[in-house]
């Protein structure tokens, strides 16, 4: 369904009922990439994915923005859909838009659940997130796919897996290579390290041990500035280790699951 608020249209889809969560995708997919976390937390939960400013089926207006705007985004989605607290799972750029809503509106957010991301790229970030945005402008898409599926997944998984790799590969196909680009820049100007101690969920961490575009030290950083934050570490997996690994989403299912669905206090 397609979703009018106030900073634009956004496409969603629900599955499931119960406890409400919204899920939040990585760079250049959509909300698509969720399918089997989804399926899985809808037997349990009511399960939103969300599709990104430019990405999937929601619009974008050309201009730039932020991670901040993200998650203003986000809050107009909940705003519209009448959801005034929901748990959040959120995927590398999902992730840090996660972090940074449950950090602005706390109230607003039960348990958190963030893989394989980031609240800061580091003192170089701008920079190579310049290059990346130019690249993803000025590459044929599929030309750029070797160099995302390296680093969203293990050889290994890539070989064992090839249909669901072509899944996440087809989704990046389809992106639009101008919000691709501007994404790209906002993750470079994300800066949110200091707010991490205003997120109040009680937060699970997970990385990849393999995943070298969010490394482990970065998953490490994030679980020691949220004051109620728990790190789990994944070994030989990249940097897709929620769709990497369904071993983990009865685990997530686990964190996520509470008597009542309330903000921290």
């Amino acid at each position: 369904m397609i979703v009018e608020t106030a900073t634009g249209r956004f496409a969603v889809e629900r599955r499931g009922s119960g406890p409400t969560v919204v899920l939040l995708h990585s760079l250049a997919l959509s909300g698509e990439m969720w399918d089997g976390l989804a399926s899985h937390l809808a037997s349990r939960f009511q399960v939103w994915s969300v599709d990104a400013r430019g990405h999937g089926r929601s619009d974008w207006d050309g201009r730039p923005f932020t991670i901040e705007d993200m998650a203003g985004d986000l809050e107009a989605v909940l705003d519209a859909l009448g959801l005034s607290v929901a748990h959040l799972v959120g995927l590398s750029m999902g992730g840090s838009t996660a972090l940074v809503f449950a950090a602005s509106r706390p109230d607003r957010v039960g348990r958190l659940v963030v893989a394989d991301t980031t609240a800061n790229y580091g003192p170089d970030r701008e920079a190579a997130w310049e290059q990346r945005a130019r690249s993803a402008l000025a590459t044929p898409r599929r030309e750029q796919l070797d160099f995302q599926l390296e680093r969203w997944f293990s050889a290994a998984f890539r070989e064992a897996n090839p249909g669901e790799v072509k899944r996440i590969a087809d989704l990046f196909l389809r992106a639009d290579s101008a919000a691709h680009a501007e994404a790209c820049r906002a993750l470079g100007a994300l800066d949110a390290d200091d707010r991490l101690e205003d997120v109040r969920a009680e937060t699970l961490v997970v990385v990849g041990s393999d995943d070298y575009a969010t490394p482990p030290s970065m998953a490490r950083s994030i679980a020691r500035r949220i004051p109620r934050a728990s790190y789990r570490e994944v070994p030989g997996v990249r940097h897709m280790s929620l769709v990497e690994c369904p071993s983990l989403w009865q685990e997530v299912a686990e964190h996520l699951q509470a008597e009542q669905l309330q903000a921290p206090s």
